[in-house]
């Protein structure tokens, strides 16, 4: 059963369910003005079915600038399912969800996010298509970050170069471990922490990097906070505390609220907007449809720092926080 959700400036929001495989998930297209809504496909035990229509409606606007802002030809969208992947999910509900996207005849591409794997894709490809389930997004994200991390410091007075840079890497899944093999080979003074110790202990063990406790990492000293796990990182109880002259990483949703951007401003903290930064993973995803090589795709993930550096010329030329330096340029895009 699918039940029709109306948002503002969303084309369509559905809430789904299934009563033979229990499936409660939640889809949302944003803005096709570009092309069809490429969006994620998450597994997550929210409290409620609110409160997964709230972060897939986040999701999927961060979707759509962050193909605009990147000039993709694909809008933007997220779908949720709801409950934990490691006691709920299965081939049944996994295609379940699939026939939920299917009612959006195409509108609607799947990739893995949290919560999934590209195999997981693959099944819900037997209920949908097209779906983006050849070759893991996740080291062309975390390279686009490290890009945009460069980016960042040259935009400090620096030269770009990131040995003896002290970066915290908060949440080390595909994207944050990626991201922390990248650091070390440039030589980086690593930090890491993840909601399971077992991966920070590993990259740890990698790179000699130092752990800390998720909790802690938002307000640990440092010079670039790389935030690449769930969102809400900078909250009214973290943005007094931090400890970092520069925010970017692989997460969506750094900020909780719109208004922390112009907080961090005030600070003279860096942020690189997060549909910035991690747009080297969508990158990868259109050059994938569009049937395009490996190197193609790096050289256009590479680009990222442009970007980024074009976001933080256009802030500090008009005063307005990154975040809405990027939000400006990436809705120019949309308007007809």
């Amino acid at each position: 059963m699918m039940t029709p959700i109306h948002a503002d400036g969303f084309e369509q929001v559905a809430l789904c369910r299934d009563e033979e495989t229990g499936l409660r998930s939640v889809v949302v297209v944003h803005d096709t003005t570009l092309g069809p809504a490429l969006g994620g496909v998450r597994m997550h035990a929210y409290p409620d079915e609110d409160a997964a229509v709230v972060d897939g409606l986040r999701l999927a606007e961060a979707m759509t600038l962050k193909a605009a802002a990147a000039g993709l030809r694909l809008g933007g969208g997220w779908s949720i399912m709801i409950g934990d992947p490691a006691r709920h999910k299965n081939e049944g509900l996994l295609r379940a969800h699939g026939r939920a996207l299917a009612a959006f005849e195409g509108r609607f591409i799947p990739v893995n996010d949290i919560g999934t794997t590209q195999a997981d894709i693959r099944v819900i490809g037997r209920e949908t298509s097209p779906v983006c389930a050849a070759g893991d997004p996740s080291p062309l994200t975390a390279l686009g970050v490290l890009e945009g991390i460069r980016a960042c410091l040259r935009a400090s007075g620096g030269d770009g170069g990131l040995a003896g840079v002290r970066v915290c890497v908060q949440g080390v899944g595909n994207v944050g471990s990626a991201l922390a093999d990248l650091l070390a080979a440039e030589a980086a003074e690593l930090i890491v922490a993840d909601t399971d110790p077992r991966r920070a202990y590993a990259v740890a063990a990698r790179h000699g990097a130092r752990v800390v406790a998720p909790e802690v990492a938002p307000t640990v000293a440092c010079d670039v906070l790389a935030p690449c796990g769930l969102g809400s990182v900078v909250t009214d109880e973290t943005l007094p505390r931090l400890d970092c002259r520069i925010i970017a990483g692989g997460a969506n949703n750094v900020l909780a609220t719109p208004a922390h951007a112009a907080m961090l401003q005030a600070r003279g903290i860096l942020y690189a907007p997060d549909f910035c930064v991690n747009a080297g993973g969508l990158i990868f995803l259109e050059e994938q449809l569009l049937g395009h090589d490996s190197a193609h795709a790096e050289a256009r993930v590479r680009q990222v720092g442009v970007r980024v550096a074009e976001v933080i010329d256009r802030s500090r030329r008009t005063g307005v926080p990154t975040a809405d330096a990027a939000t400006e340029l990436a809705r120019a895009r949309l308007r007809p």
